[in-house]
């Protein structure tokens, strides 16, 4: 026996551990283990919530909840714009659309006006003496526009009673502008000859037109198709009811000769040059 154990052989096992068997490893325990009793669709439930959001996700989320409010507001904006004609009746749209045609209308005929012109001088057997009447004619029409020569014309005449002292400088304006955008070729208000330069300042309880004041009634004598001057104030939401808001008076009468006579002083400009050459 000692031999034996003598052996390299032998040496070598009792230097090694005893071998030992094998075990299974131990089973991982999952949150659903504690809770046996739990159906699938409480395990779905715990597994989405609490959520878990990364940042990525919450900026993300942040942004389409502007693009979402901003598309909102761009939406009620235009609802709020276009409430005055969905409220209006079939008349009154009818109404408009035939205003619209009627701007398009005169925009063509001047188009075709100048047209005419050019073809007359290109014509004309004398075209120096064509040149200077169409001289004139451009030079009458722009002293009408200057305010620097009577008119007179068929046209409407406007009278606001503003016992109440509500009509401020602005709703004036906004019915010169709207008589411009109907075709209004000439303007007077209480004595004063409106012109592109005109501006409307509050003067107190009442109004000044280019540094003259004037007070109510305001009446506007105005040169043009009276067809479509008066509709263009009556317009839903326009300058008649407007000012009908506001506990004012207003009376709008057509008239086949408007005269207007208020004048304006020619006007040197004190930058401005003629670029012809």
């Amino acid at each position: 026996m000692s031999d034996q154990d003598g052996t390299p052989e032998n040496r070598l096992r009792k230097e090694l551990p005893e071998e030992r068997p094998a075990t299974a490893p131990e089973a991982v325990a999952s949150p659903q283990d504690d809770k046996p009793g739990l159906t699938g669709r409480q395990r779905l439930v715990q597994g989405l919530w609490p959520p878990r959001v990364t940042r990525a996700q919450l900026i993300v989320a942040v942004l389409l909840f502007g693009l979402g409010f901003g598309l909102a507001v761009q939406v009620a904006s235009n609802s709020d714009g276009d409430s005055a004609l969905r409220g209006a009746r079939q008349e009154d749209l009818v109404r408009i659309l035939d205003e619209l045609d009627d701007r398009t209308q005169r925009l063509e005929d001047e188009k075709q006006g100048l047209e005419n012109q050019r073809d007359e001088l290109e014509n004309s057997s004398d075209q120096a003496e064509e040149a200077r009447k169409q001289t004139l004619e451009k030079e009458r029409q722009l002293g009408i526009l200057a305010g620097t020569v009577a008119a007179q014309g068929p046209g409407i005449t406007m009278t606001i009673e503003d016992t109440k002292r509500t009509v401020e400088a602005d709703m004036l304006l906004d019915a010169i502008q709207e008589l411009r955008a109907a075709g209004a070729e000439a303007i007077q208000v209480n004595g004063v000859r409106v012109v592109a330069g005109t501006y409307l300042t509050e003067s107190g309880n009442s109004v000044s037109v280019d540094g003259n004041k004037i007070n109510a009634p305001y009446r506007f004598k105005v040169i043009g198709k009276p067809q479509d001057l008066e509709p263009a104030l009556n317009i839903p939401g326009g300058v008649v009811q407007t000012l009908e808001k506001e506990q004012a008076t207003v009376t709008v009468e057509r008239s086949t000769k408007i005269v207007v006579d208020a004048l304006r002083a020619a006007k040197q400009p004190d930058y401005a040059r003629s670029s012809s050459r």
